[in-house]
């Protein structure tokens, strides 16, 4: 589902070349449930914006379902990042004056759907992410974990094959943890292929992980 081949990604910074991410190579099969540790800066939120498309790789190619994500033209690859990959980033990247509803809705807008078939996805993205009692709410109103549950909505709307999440717990509590713990359980047992970026050692004790790949100065020393 997965294919991460030869990746490297530097950045110039005046004269001097940063590398981030250098010669990395992994897969992950359809369904697996896939932890990636690190200390901050080892380049685990890197690594994933170029899995999902955000970033291009420097040398490397991405494969997301045996389509070349980073080679793509952006418009594709925002095609394919919208039907095959739900991402969860860190800091949510919430409209924080919408709704949940309104935030929930935003990547369905480029499929055109009929309003019923619209709604019928959001009122399933809402309950299996737990936040369907808040759909009104404006966002800037929510608590850390709701803003969190509201991000996994908007990211399972689609109904995408792979959810990545970058360090999604570090914003919660012991509580919210534990609740998005399970939601990721119930995931994982749907079929979907999971990638989470954490230095959360909770993380280790959880019996449904597949594998861990560790991370280290832009280099995986684990696969």
């Amino acid at each position: 589902m997965i294919r991460v081949q030869n990746l490297s990604k530097h950045y110039q910074s005046a004269n001097v070349q940063i590398t981030v991410l250098e010669n990395i190579n992994f897969e992950i099969s359809s369904g697996e449930f896939c932890i990636l540790k690190g200390i901050s800066g080892s380049g685990k939120t890197t690594l994933l914006s170029l899995i999902a498309g955000f970033e291009k790789p420097s040398e490397g190619v991405v494969y997301i379902a045996n389509e070349p994500i980073s080679k793509l033209p952006d418009l594709h690859q925002s095609k394919l990042r919208n039907e095959k990959i739900g991402f969860v980033f860190q800091s949510f990247n919430l409209f924080e004056d919408m709704s949940v509803h309104d935030n929930v809705t935003i990547p369905l807008i480029p499929r055109r759907l009929q309003s019923d078939a619209v709604e019928a996805k959001i009122k399933k993205a809402l309950e299996l992410a737990n936040i369907a009692h808040k759909k009104d709410e404006i966002v800037y109103n929510l608590s850390g974990g709701e803003k969190q549950r509201c991000a996994i909505a908007r990211a399972l709307v689609n109904s995408p094959q792979i959810l990545i999440c970058d360090e999604p717990t570090a914003n919660l509590d012991k509580a919210n943890t534990q609740t998005f713990i399970q939601m990721m359980q119930k995931l994982k047992n749907e079929g979907k292929t999971i990638l989470i970026a954490t230095h959360d050692p909770i993380f280790e004790t959880l019996d449904f992980i597949d594998r861990v790949l560790y991370m280290d100065e832009g280099k995986i020393i684990e696969a």
